[in-house]
């Protein structure tokens, strides 16, 4: 290799022991932020390092064909230092602060799904809960006016059948039926006269 192949390649290595030390940082801080758990730190570093061996190796691979020799090595040490020494705290910083405008983002998308969608939704289902409630009791209430004027009826009905029930034989389960419903009306009607 000519000596000009050689400086790109110690060059691509240092730009990749930047690339290097600006995504340690930046997974670092994120996994800081959202409270990831202890035991995912060492499954979360070995695919950082995975992902980095494989990065560098591939840059090796363009810039000198994957020749691994002194300067490849001192190049990435060099990279990564320098990384380390000036440019780590700002990357930090402003992985934070963009870490705290996601953060307001979501807040502010969850609120506004909060208002526009789900608050209407169960304002609605309130609504149709509410409707649903007067439509029963108007049921009711109409039901009770009806079995209210049809009582006379019932009764003259009784009154002029009951010779006829005398020559037949009323089967159990329908003298039951009328016991109960005698019984229902009964309860119905005397609540509502004694309020």
């Amino acid at each position: 290799m000519s000596l000009n192949e050689q400086f790109v390649a110690m060059f691509a290595m240092l730009i990749s022991g930047l690339c290097m030390g600006i995504v340690f940082d930046g997974y670092r801080v994120v996994a800081h932020q959202l409270h990831f758990p202890k035991w995912t730190k060492p499954v979360l570093d070995f695919c950082y390092w995975v992902i980095a061996v494989c990065f560098i190796f591939r840059m090796l691979y363009i810039t000198n064909q994957g020749e691994l020799r002194f300067y490849v090595f001192f190049g990435l040490f060099l990279g990564v230092w320098f990384y380390f020494l000036w440019f780590s705290f700002t990357t930090v910083r402003i992985v934070v602060i963009l870490m705290k405008v996601i953060k307001q983002i979501v807040r502010l998308i969850q609120r506004l799904v909060e208002i526009f969608l789900l608050k209407p939704i169960i304002g609605l289902y309130k609504l149709v809960k509410f409707l649903i409630r007067i439509l029963f009791l108007s049921a009711m209430f109409i039901g009770r006016i009806v079995l209210q004027l049809l009582s006379p009826f019932w009764r003259l009905f009784k009154f002029l059948t009951r010779p006829l029930w005398r020559h037949f034989k009323i089967p159990e389960w329908v003298k039951r039926s009328l016991d109960y419903g005698t019984r229902l009306w009964n309860r119905l009607f005397k609540r509502k006269r004694e309020e």
